[in-house]
């Protein structure tokens, strides 16, 4: 699906969640309330309630605590939330404090040395791969 169609799908979810008509002069007036700069126009919030445009990182947080739910998740749906989380959970139980010792000293190295010690690694993973699939 298209990403401003999907992002579109979860702003008027959210405003219909948080208790908003959705309206671009709804979500004009609004999000006018809360935002600091130069106002938006009429235009600009129907742009974002149909599949026009989305906005800026810094209006998409102004958005999001209007709606009342996470920036990320505004605009980038629950599934990568979830995806971010469980990369997260995998690193912080997978890597103890061996291991993020030696990641310290790797980030110590000169970048052609760390390219070296990179290519060695991904040919361990790749033959330790190769082998527990046979």
């Amino acid at each position: 699906m298209n990403e401003k169609i999907e992002f579109t799908q979860r702003l008027r979810a959210a405003m219909t969640q948080a208790g908003y008509t959705v309206s671009p002069s709804v979500l004009e007036h609004e999000f006018n309330l809360r935002w600091p700069g130069k106002s938006i126009s009429n235009q600009a919030a129907w742009g974002w309630l149909n599949n026009r445009s989305i906005p800026t990182q810094d209006k998409m947080q102004v958005l999001a605590e209007l709606l009342k739910i996470p920036p990320d998740v505004l605009r980038f749906g629950t599934a990568v939330r979830l995806s971010v989380q469980e990369h997260k959970k995998r690193w912080d139980e997978g890597a103890g404090y061996l291991e993020r010792e030696t990641f310290d000293a790797f980030l110590k190295l000169p970048a052609a040395q760390r390219k070296i010690i990179r290519e060695v690694i991904l040919t361990f993973a790749k033959v330790h791969s190769a082998a527990t699939k046979t």
